[in-house]
């Protein structure tokens, strides 16, 4: 294998390129935007192993997240920063999880601790709200999100022998058709390849549509989500925050005690909410997010959910939070069987990868190194 065509510019399209051009593949790489605006960087960048599942879906984190830290000795612009996340329990029946959690025979690869309320605090001092108590997640990251794409595209193009050799970046093309080794993109252009990689993300139509279309039952459905992001906040986050909802929403809480857990907030289960939080490198803080399922999804933004959002970072911080800066809708691709992501044969020698959800940020490198030695 010498070359790779990979449609895509998103992270999970960005990792392919980065581990082809690690094994000293060519890599082509077609974007049909001037520059990644999906859910690549529309999420927390988050590197989250403590919600996986155990088994393999932990496994392929914590393989992911070794990989980041690889990846960021390479490539610091991602902004990759091992700080750790608390998850904190409102009540009693959420501390009764966390402590299971804490118990469970993977907690160490994990990195768990449960913390007193003075414990977290000391762990993390700008957490000056009330809570029952929090668990530790020492595995836990953070990168930019609106950052990465660019920073790997970066260095790739500066770390390639010549123009036009080691790897080319294409703007601006839609791949409209595909054939055995090769994608053709809106321009007429054919680009051939070795393999031909479609990370497509969330556009389950065009080329890869036609491919999904062929399943009795869709592999894969889009989630959409809204978020927000403040001006700078004044104390500085030394970990990233879940709030006790999450327990609700991954899958490593699926555990007796989450049975017991009292009623979800009705706001807050109408809109599939969890609160997570994290602060970027400037000091602002993402907060977020919410999630739909069924489509055809609105066009606008719901202006009570952030509020809801806005009001629960603030009770668990214990201060007012800064005005928003910008607040966004996202959509992903998310698998609907017990995958932890869909990678499908489109024709002889072009594979489809997509489909990871919530997890793609976290698992993107560790997805695309399968690809290459699955």
């Amino acid at each position: 294998m010498d070359r790779i065509v990979i449609v895509g510019g998103g992270v999970l399209g960005m990792m392919h390129a980065v581990q082809a051009r690690g094994r000293g593949l060519d890599v082509v790489q077609l974007e049909r935007e001037a520059a990644p605006r999906g859910a690549s960087v529309r999420n927390f960048g988050l590197v989250w192993v403590s919600g996986r599942a155990p088994g393999p879906e932990l496994a392929l984190a914590k393989r992911a997240r070794e990989l980041w830290e690889d990846l960021a000795a390479e490539v610091p612009a991602i902004g990759f920063r091992p700080h750790g996340s608390l998850t904190l329990a409102a009540d009693d029946a959420e501390l009764a999880l966390l402590k299971e959690a804490a118990e469970m025979p993977d907690a160490a690869q994990r990195g768990f601790e449960l913390l007193d309320p003075a414990a977290a605090t000391h762990a993390n001092p700008a957490l000056r709200g009330e809570f029952a108590g929090a668990l530790l997640c020492r595995s836990d990251a953070i990168v930019e999100p609106r950052a990465v794409p660019a920073a790997f595209r970066d260095h790739l193009l500066a770390t390639s022998p010549a123009v036009g050799a080691g790897y080319q970046w294409l703007p601006g093309r839609e791949a409209v058709e595909v054939a055995a080794h090769a994608v053709r993109d809106h321009t007429g252009t054919w680009h051939k390849g070795d393999l031909v990689v479609l990370c497509t993300g969330a556009a389950h139509t065009g080329v890869a549509g036609r491919h999904l279309a062929g399943y009795d039952r869709p592999p894969v459905r889009r989630v959409r989500l809204q978020m927000l992001q403040t001006e700078p906040f004044g104390t500085r986050l030394s970990t990233s925050v879940a709030d006790g909802d999450t327990l609700r929403y991954y899958p490593a809480y699926d555990l007796p005690a989450r049975a017991r857990l009292g009623p979800q907030d009705p706001a807050a289960a109408a809109a599939g909410a969890q609160l997570l939080l994290v602060q970027r490198l400037d000091g602002s803080l993402t907060i977020g997010d919410t999630h739909a399922y069924g489509e055809p999804f609105g066009f606008d933004l719901d202006e009570t959910l952030y509020d809801l959002l806005r009001g629960r970072a603030q009770r668990l911080l214990g201060t007012e939070l800064p005005r928003t800066r910008r607040r966004w809708a996202g959509v992903y691709s998310q698998v609907t069987g017990s995958e932890l992501y869909h990678r499908s044969v489109v024709t002889e020698g072009v594979v489809l990868v997509t489909g990871p959800g919530g997890r793609g940020m976290t698992c993107s490198p560790a997805i695309a190194e399968e690809t290459f030695t699955g």
